[in-house]
């Protein structure tokens, strides 16, 4: 899909979304800095910040909605680049909403950029893509391409898990859970993924119904 077939509406749209996911992004950086340089220093909290599937997918909402606001082309602007980001960042909101959400209470500052990274670029980045970009391009490959993605986060994970004891979600901590367990938690969410891509396969076909097919 060529990135020009996008409204000024539509730009206009990603660029605001692209913000609001780089400033929740910005500010959650600076309170992780803050709470981690004191002891662990400031670059395993970057190390830390980084290792979060959370703000992963945030970075992924900014690179494609500030593709898209520039009128960019490239990977990016692919229609299943967008759509797969959607499924990311939307896995992000529903794991936090249904499961980590309970585990504390943020406050202040942290209550904005938790609020930002959960709540607001999820439902803002699905917003968008359901709304302003065109449909109709996706295939039941595209649903099992985007698993390579969280795959390899899992991965990424165990490893830093095991060098230095620590992991970034309380449902995949092999330490505390054992590895059965995490087994069992980590083939769970791997079905979110799959679910919600095949919703969003079948919103992108209903979505493109009647529209000539474009180039992917």
């Amino acid at each position: 899909m060529s990135p020009a077939r996008l409204s000024a509406a539509s730009r206009i749209s990603a660029g605001i979304v692209g913000a609001l996911s780089l400033a929740a992004l910005l500010l959650q950086y600076v309170l992780l800095v803050q709470l981690t340089r004191d002891n662990v220093g400031v670059a395993f909290g970057t190390l830390r910040f980084f290792s979060y599937f959370t703000i992963l997918s945030n970075i992924a909402v900014v690179a494609v909605a500030w593709t898209a606001a520039a009128g960019g082309t490239g990977f990016f602007a692919r229609p299943r680049v967008r759509a797969a980001v959607a499924l990311y960042i939307g896995v992000t909101g529903c794991i936090y909403f249904f499961i980590l959400r309970h585990l504390w209470q943020p406050q202040g500052a942290q209550w904005w950029a938790d609020t930002g990274l959960h709540y607001a670029a999820p439902l803002a980045y699905c917003a968008w893509w359901l709304a302003c970009v065109p449909h109709g391009t996706l295939s039941a490959r595209d649903v099992l391409a985007w698993l390579s993605f969280p795959l390899a986060y899992v991965i990424w994970v165990f490893v830093r898990g095991a060098w230095v004891g620590e992991y970034p979600y309380p449902f995949i901590d092999v330490g505390q859970l054992g590895w059965a367990r995490v087994g069992v938690n980590a083939v769970g969410v791997l079905g979110v993924f799959v679910v919600l891509g095949l919703v969003l396969l079948g919103l992108d076909r209903m979505l493109g119904r009647g529209r000539r097919p474009l180039p992917p």
